[in-house]
């Protein structure tokens, strides 16, 4: 490569990166002057976000969303997306924010950014009382229902290598699978369980063993300083006056873990 190509392979480079630095510029202040905020949320998901009986979006991260909106003084877009695209519709700039049980994994953090944590969503197997399930050993030979591209679907696929896994696109899907029987274990979240339990009882289905923890972040585009800062923020804030422990507890019936609260200090 003589001196001149290389020049010229560079220039571009650098107008490439300030272009790419110039997209997502200033995002919190195009926010604001555009007076709302486009927030990415996985509907279909019980006790997070959901369509209650008059088909208005309920759950913890609804209200999460909307309390974020208010304080920032903006109008609240809701961008409904699959788990499988909560991270892609951010990259396309599709939304401004993620606030969607998205578990902060470093996978995840390599390509997106993350707040602190504002809540937390456990992983659990699942399936009817008569089924001898106690561990991932127990489900070899077993198909096993899980929606894709979450941490259920990492966590099963590295610990349960002899199960046949079936995936589905959204949390939905995965629970109607499960009540008309396509599938009879799971893996997902007490809340779905519980959604579960609710529409098929016939089924007795029940907690098999717990998978892990995550805690919760709100996903931000990287390369954005200013709306890091103020959403970090303004979790720590609402962290320290209740208000989040509170939407939280309101749907999932406890309080957060200390591993949240101790975000707020």
């Amino acid at each position: 490569m003589n001196l001149k190509t290389f020049l010229t392979q560079a220039c571009a480079a650098v107008l490439l990166g300030a272009m790419t630095h110039a997209a997502f510029a200033d995002q919190l202040d195009d926010i604001k002057k555009a007076g709302k905020i486009r927030v990415a949320i996985a509907m279909g998901t019980p006790l997070y976000s959901y369509a209650d009986a008059n088909l208005k979006p309920v759950g913890s991260d609804i209200e999460t969303a909307e309390l974020l909106a208010k304080d920032l003084g903006v109008k609240l877009d809701i961008v409904s997306v699959t788990n499988a695209a909560r991270v892609p519709t951010l990259q396309a700039n599709r939304a401004d924010l993620v606030v969607a049980d998205l578990s902060i994994t470093p996978e995840r953090a390599q390509v997106v950014d993350f707040s602190v944590p504002y809540a937390v969503i456990s992983i659990i197997v699942g399936a009817p009382k008569s089924m001898n399930i106690k561990s991932y050993a127990d489900l070899d030979g077993k198909r096993i229902g899980l929606t894709r591209a979450t941490v259920n679907d990492t966590l099963t696929t590295a610990n349960a290598k002899g199960a046949q896994i079936v995936r589905y696109e959204d949390d939905a899907t995965l629970i109607t699978s499960m009540v008309t029987g396509q599938v009879d274990i799971f893996s997902s979240t007490p809340s779905n369980l519980g959604e579960m339990q609710k529409r098929a009882p016939g089924k007795n289905l029940e907690l098999k063993f717990a998978q892990k923890e995550f805690d919760l972040g709100i996903a931000l585009n990287k390369n954005q300083p200013a709306l890091k800062e103020w959403v970090n923020n303004w979790v720590k804030t609402n962290l320290r006056n209740g208000k989040l422990n509170d939407i939280y507890k309101k749907y999932h019936g406890r309080d957060l873990p200390e591993s949240v609260t101790k975000g707020a200090a």
